[in-house]
């Protein structure tokens, strides 16, 4: 009805002229017809330039037509028994659909009522998530995670990939390569946390696949720049729609983790006498500037000389906080004082100011 033309994949060379017949049977209107590699070169040379000619509307076939085809006209594509193709193939599959300003549609189909294996599930659930232009090389990364990359330094290496994922081996393997060079970095040494009283989050009403949430967590969390923040926001709602305060909370608590890391904080951590800085062991203090700071604030902000030295910022009794999401305010009720309570925003202010000033502590090195 929409005046394409149709790819219906079946792997099977010995009943795929079976298939062609039942599939012309469901749509007697439609011209139908087969093809797959075991035909004489001439025979399926005919076939396919009638196809491109457009005298076929359905085309039965193997997936010899997974590359190298680019037929603008043919809009849908049925893969028939996909859970048992790889994910790479599926990919290559998908993208004989949608070459022209046409819109395509590709149906994967398996057997009704069929338990399908983990793997498999975990193919499908790829190429279902992975639907924009270019996302090739993110298709190409989850079918690493899937499979395994094999042996690339000794022995059963894949099998350590598949606890941590391929990112993060990629990075611990980098980690070490660096280390026996002698090029360890000092701030590569230490993890910054950051465990404030706001809600950062990613609801199940704003991100329902757990596949899409565990990435966009993934992705949040490598964060490091305004720009990258700014992108995320965009993405985001671009995707999924405008911004629960409980995610805008999570992309600011990641962008105040990256600046804190700079500024060699190791931690942060609101207590309820106030919010915590605790400092990387391993640095040189310029002491022209530690006793500014504190002078600025007036009190509120006081160095403490621990095994773990930290900065805390003092928060009044009448400012403790419950977790809030981006406002939190209390009702004022007959006779009794209203507090001034803190919102998510205070307390990014607040942090974000601290982190840009104990940034400017440190000895040039």
């Amino acid at each position: 009805s929409r005046g394409g033309q149709v790819f219906y994949v079946y792997n099977r060379v010995q009943h795929i002229d079976e298939v062609a017949s039942e599939v012309a049977k469901l749509v007697p209107d439609a011209s139908v017809a087969f093809a797959h590699g075991q035909m004489s070169e001439r025979q399926l040379e005919n076939i396919m330039l009638s196809f491109i000619n457009g005298e076929i509307d359905v085309l039965v076939s193997t997936t010899i037509i997974e590359t190298g085809l680019d037929i603008s006209n043919v809009n849908t594509i049925i893969i028939d028994n996909a859970d048992q193709m790889g994910l790479s193939q599926l990919y290559q599959l998908r993208g004989r659909v949608g070459r022209s300003n046409r819109v395509a549609y590709a149906f994967l189909m398996y057997k009704r009522d069929k338990m399908l294996k983990e793997i498999a599930e975990k193919r499908l659930a790829a190429i279902k998530e992975f639907t924009d232009l270019g996302s090739g090389i993110r298709v190409a990364m989850r079918d690493l995670e899937i499979r395994g990359a094999g042996n690339l330094l000794g022995a059963a290496q894949s099998g350590h990939m598949e606890a941590v994922g391929y990112d993060l081996y990629c990075k611990m393997l980098n980690d070490a390569v660096r280390m026996l060079k002698g090029e360890k970095r000092e701030d590569e040494e230490f993890e910054t946390s950051i465990d404030l009283a706001v809600n950062a989050f990613i609801p199940n009403t704003y991100i329902k696949s757990e596949f899409q949430k565990l990435d966009m967590y993934k992705r949040i969390a490598g964060i490091e720049t305004t720009e990258e923040y700014s992108d995320m926001q965009d993405e985001l709602t671009d995707r999924f729609g405008n911004i629960p305060d409980a995610t805008e909370n999570l992309l600011k608590v990641a962008l105040l983790k990256a600046g804190a890391h700079r500024a060699y904080i190791s931690q942060i951590v609101q207590k309820p006498d106030g919010i915590r800085f605790y400092i990387y062991k391993n640095v040189t203090w310029n002491t022209d500037h530690i006793m500014a700071m504190l002078e600025k604030y007036q009190g509120k902000l006081k160095y403490v000389q621990a095994d773990e030295p930290y900065f805390n910022y003092a928060v009044c009794k009448e400012d403790e906080r419950k977790p809030v999401t981006r406002h939190y305010a209390s009702t004022a009720r007959s006779g009794l004082k209203k507090k001034k309570l803190l919102t998510a925003d205070d307390i990014f202010h607040i942090v974000e100011e601290i982190i840009k000033n104990i940034g400017g502590l440190y000895e040039e090195k």
